[in-house]
């Protein structure tokens, strides 16, 4: 039996993972959903990190799938405790020691699809996304009225994990998987698949589809994460 820590992106929260934590008990697994504290401007990875490892307890067999934003902290969780497996989930994936703004400006292309231009921030300097834009870049192939549930349950998303340095100074010795979604307009496609080739040495599970397969089309995610998991 294995336990699949489900850790949400960034402005989501555990709600996100409501349609797939009863389909992956049914396969005779165990899930914990933590939530991150993406709203506090003092938090970062390890923080984050730290999060999920309370969840986690001393639960064995652990596969850690981080979804969008929350793949900045996966191989920090996994260089905090033993986990059998690291799953990226139409994810950012973080570079050792370098701040991850930094990286993206880096880059021939576009990673992150879903541009600062499209969100809004609050009077802390977090970001916020509008209605619309959730709309169009997490939801457009949900059903309406989930998607605009899931948007009405966005909050700020503090920008700590993207300025800070990132808190490992080593990728952990631990396998990784990484689904990708062939429509996703918030994480690119291409940069995902050029991702897993060049820096994890994998081919990618690749589903049609959005950003949010979870609330899309949840049993062929469950598909996704078991055949990650092996």
């Amino acid at each position: 039996m294995t336990t699949f820590a489900l850790v949400h992106g960034g402005s989501h929260g555990p709600w996100c993972w409501e349609e797939i934590v009863p389909l992956l008990h049914d396969a005779g697994h165990t899930t914990v959903t933590p939530d991150l504290p993406i709203e506090d401007t003092d938090a970062g990875a390890l923080e984050w990190a730290k999060v999920v490892v309370d969840a986690v307890g001393d639960r064995e067999d652990v596969v850690v799938v981080g979804h969008s934003l929350a793949g900045l902290v996966v191989p920090v969780v996994a260089s905090l405790r033993p986990v059998s497996r690291m799953v990226f989930l139409c994810a950012m994936v973080p570079v050792p020691g370098m701040v991850y703004a930094e990286y993206l400006q880096s880059l021939d292309q576009l990673a992150v699809t879903l541009t600062p231009d499209k969100m809004t921030t609050d009077s802390a300097g977090r970001a916020v996304v509008p209605y619309e834009t959730a709309m169009e870049f997490f939801y457009h192939d949900c059903d309406p009225g989930q998607a605009r549930a899931a948007a009405n349950r966005l909050r700020p998303q503090a920008n700590k994990v993207f300025a800070e340095r990132c808190p490992i100074e080593e990728w952990p010795d631990v396998p990784s998987s990484y689904i990708l979604c062939t429509e996703d307009r918030a994480v690119s496609p291409a940069w995902s698949r050029q991702v897993c080739r060049d820096r994890l040495g994998i081919t990618p599970i690749e589903l049609p589809g959005g950003h949010s397969p979870f609330l899309s089309r949840p049993a062929a995610c469950v598909d996704a994460l078991l055949a990650a998991a092996g």
